[in-house]
């Protein structure tokens, strides 16, 4: 199993942090860095503020050597998608051949008002990320093509320079397995990554995927399936609940924590990954069972590296590929 990071930079995190955190899963042998890509917090904490995902990507691309790096997911609402194929592929340039894109519809409507990006209904952004799939694609993969489309035209354009990885950068997809998320995963994409779901819903998940490869004629074993999900790790019973405290405390939760902080690790819990070490392994075992092949594991303490640390030195050794 893939053990990777990911990181709600729209929540305040700063240029520092993120070389903190690029360096620390770097040498602590996490397999991927990811980060959301939002503009505004989605906790409703306006005070914080967010670099562009892409430009963050592709400055940590110039200063790790072998971390992987990329979004989750990037909105098709924010870019036109010859925009974003070709950061993506500068992103890839400059990391040599690190970089894998997320996708998908975005869904905060409250960042889209504010920055002035349109948000149609769900099936017209369903629509445009279905176009941008292909475009992308096309635009990594083919020389001169068009494309004509409701919301995109392409004319006898040969992107070039064409990424460093072949065939193409990883492509992942966001979503719950749906009906038409998972047949355009089944169609362009590589790996698909659905969030806070426990072991059965990931199983679920899979099931639905695989049966949407195998009705686009695709070997469902060629489209990855990974998950995001939140995690709280403690060396022991008591550094848990220490960590606890402070992630109550940056979700505003504090009365909950200091009323009873065992039930309320026992709430963070469904569906988080929670516990020392050796409990989180065991949970990632049941995860990886029901046909996760990778785990996105959500850092809300963003400026806490020990619990890096602790990954680093117990979880990646043990279920780590």
């Amino acid at each position: 199993m893939r053990i990777c990071l990911m990181i709600e930079g729209q929540e305040g995190v700063a240029w520092a942090d993120w070389v903190a955190l690029a360096e620390a899963c770097e040498r602590l042998g996490f397999d991927a860095l990811f980060r959301s890509d939002h503009y505004l917090s989605v906790d409703g904490h306006g005070e914080r503020g967010s670099l562009d995902a892409w430009g963050t990507v592709t400055a940590l691309s110039a200063l790790t050597t072998t971390l992987r790096l990329g979004t989750l997911v990037s909105p098709a609402t924010f870019r036109h998608p010859s925009v974003l194929a070709k950061a993506v592929v500068t992103a890839d340039h400059v990391s040599g051949g690190r970089v894998e894109l997320g996708i998908g519809t975005g869904w905060l409507e409250e960042e889209h008002t504010a920055y002035g990006f349109a948000f149609p209904p769900m099936s017209d952004r369903m629509a445009v990320l279905s176009e941008q799939l292909e475009i992308i694609h096309r635009q990594w993969t083919e020389h001169t093509f068009d494309f004509t489309g409701k919301h995109y035209r392409i004319e006898g354009l040969d992107a070039l320079p064409k990424p460093i990885q072949r065939p193409h950068p990883p492509l992942i997809m966001g979503g719950a397995a749906g009906p038409r998320s998972a047949r355009l995963a089944a169609r362009w994409a590589d790996e698909y990554n659905t969030v806070y779901v426990t072991p059965d819903e990931a199983r679920e998940r899979r099931r639905a995927l695989d049966r949407a490869c195998e009705g686009e004629g695709r070997d469902p074993g060629t489209l990855r399936f990974s998950m995001m999900n939140g995690f709280l790790v403690g060396a022991d019973r008591d550094d848990l609940r220490a960590r606890a405290h402070r992630l109550a405390e940056w979700r505003g939760h504090t009365d909950q924590a200091n009323a009873d902080i065992d039930n309320y690790i026992a709430a963070v819990a469904q569906p988080w990954i929670v516990g020392t070490p050796e409990e989180i392994v065991a949970r990632l075992r049941e995860y990886e069972s029901a046909g996760v092949e990778a785990v996105m594991l959500q850092h809300h303490l963003f400026q806490d590296l020990d619990a890096l640390e602790l990954i680093g030195r117990a979880v990646i050794p043990a279920i780590g590929t």
